[in-house]
């Protein structure tokens, strides 16, 4: 007896089929509407002109222009971030530095951050989203480096690791984002044996 033919699998009416090319063109339109027009003048039917898409394609994925910009500044924060094991704590604060500048030095990125910042200081669920997108993330990596640390008897077991991070990407984002101004040479070098020397201080004087 024959088997009659497999029948395709239908897919459920009104289910929506997210195509990644489709999601990848949002995400960048998002970037560049960023960087050109800035939070405040982003709109949904901005995004979805440059994009190539219709509206209906950004709801079904977003319910709104907060999570998209959210999700691509989480995605900055964390590209090219890497988790680094040297062997020393000034090594590894030394590749994380490099790192972060080359994302702060992107010339959208010293355009979009600021912008950012600035609309948190108005918005409360922006500042706090944002938080969560770009410091936590970088919060962890950086938990791992003070951990690996403490394990080689270079720092105590309590070092802030919130003010590992404030004493690392603070000088970094007011040089780049803030005074648009290049790094001299030996610049992360310094300012990654200042960082060390800051947190065994802070270790001594406990």
């Amino acid at each position: 007896m024959e088997k009659e033919p497999t029948k395709p699998r239908r897919i459920p009416a009104g289910a929506a089929v997210l195509q990644e090319n489709v999601t990848d063109a949002i995400r960048a339109a998002v970037f560049e509407e960023l960087a050109t027009v800035g939070y405040g003048r982003m709109s949904i039917e901005r995004v979805a002109r440059r994009a190539g898409v219709g509206k209906a394609a950004i709801y079904r994925r977003w319910r709104s222009k907060l999570p998209i910009v959210l999700e691509v500044v989480s995605a900055l924060a964390k590209q090219g971030l890497p988790t680094p094991d040297t062997g020393s704590l000034q090594g590894d604060i030394k590749v994380l530095l490099e790192a972060t500048a080359r994302v702060l030095w992107h010339p959208m990125a010293a355009q979009i951050i600021p912008d950012l910042f600035a609309e948190s200081a108005r918005n409360p669920d922006m500042a706090q989203a944002l938080q969560a997108a770009v410091r936590d993330s970088q919060r962890g990596v950086a938990e791992v480096v003070i951990r690996n640390a403490v394990n080689r008897g270079e720092l105590s077991a309590d070092t802030d690791v919130d003010l590992a991070l404030d004493l690392a990407s603070g000088p970094l984002y007011w040089r780049l984002t803030t005074m648009r101004s290049p790094l001299p040479e030996g610049y992360l070098d310094g300012l990654a044996a200042a960082t060390t020397a800051a947190l065994a201080a802070a270790r001594i004087s406990r």
